[in-house]
């Protein structure tokens, strides 16, 4: 058996192309491949890759399905950590510190209150650099960021994020019903809220707070997202007439 030249590649093909040593012999057959085709035969259209020859068929099904799914719906939510997994497969990745409301509520688990946290971090120029900074950001504990990893993406940008068009808030002096059950109040609580109010406007969040006593996360949770007006006087009497 020839000894192999112990140059590089590239200047062992060049002598052998110059005829200074003799070309190495071809490697002898050592059976099947992994993707299931003999050694030394090139692949066909549609023959699977060699990490598709080693995956789950089931997995490899459920992988085609969301890929079906996603087509007739691009903005689909992922329901699980194996979705996910599925996802990142077929190319699909979230840019962390320039993601939309929309980007995020497509990730298993999230709340609304969370994405509205990480974009007031967006929007004031905070820039997470992987997932121990969202792990901190949502007081999550490290497996549940981990289920999402596969599509994260923790680039950095020297600009500011564009600016978003402000949402509009939610007047706590005059909200109804509806929104402040969007708020996360409670029945009991939001029945309070209106008898407060009905008795003297609220002025600020501090001020809220200071006659409602409400968990103090869920009044933090509100930040950019709450104003108070200042209503209307209530309806003045006529002048008595005079006899």
């Amino acid at each position: 058996m020839a000894r192999r030249h112990w140059l590089d590649p590239l200047a062992r093909q060049l002598l052998v192309a110059t005829g200074q040593i003799p070309p190495s012999p071809p490697p002898e057959p050592s059976g099947p491949r992994a993707d299931g085709r003999p050694d030394g035969t090139l692949p066909k259209p549609g023959d699977p890759t060699p990490q598709q020859a080693w995956d789950d068929p089931d997995d490899t099904v459920e992988r085609e399905l969301l890929a079906l799914k996603l087509r007739q719906n691009p903005a689909l939510g992922l329901q699980d950590a194996q979705e996910v997994r599925h996802a990142a497969a077929l190319g699909w990745r979230l840019d962390v510190n320039r993601a939309t409301a929309a980007d995020w509520l497509r990730l298993p688990g999230i709340t609304r209150d969370q994405v509205d946290l990480l974009l007031r971090l967006q929007d004031c120029g905070v820039q997470l650099s992987g997932p121990e900074d969202l792990h901190r950001a949502l007081d999550w504990p490290p497996e549940r960021i981990e289920a999402w990893r596969p599509i994260l993406e923790f680039r950095w940008y020297s600009e500011p994020p564009p600016a978003r068009e402000p949402r509009p808030r939610i007047d706590l002096n005059q909200a109804s019903p509806a929104q402040l059950a969007d708020l996360g109040l409670t029945p009991a609580q939001a029945d309070r809220l209106r008898r407060e109010r009905g008795r003297r406007p609220f002025q600020d969040l501090a001020d809220l707070q200071r006659r409602l006593q409400l968990p103090v996360p869920m009044v933090e949770g509100w930040l950019g997202r709450v104003q108070f007006s200042t209503c209307p006087p209530g309806p003045v009497l006529p002048p008595a007439r005079r006899e």
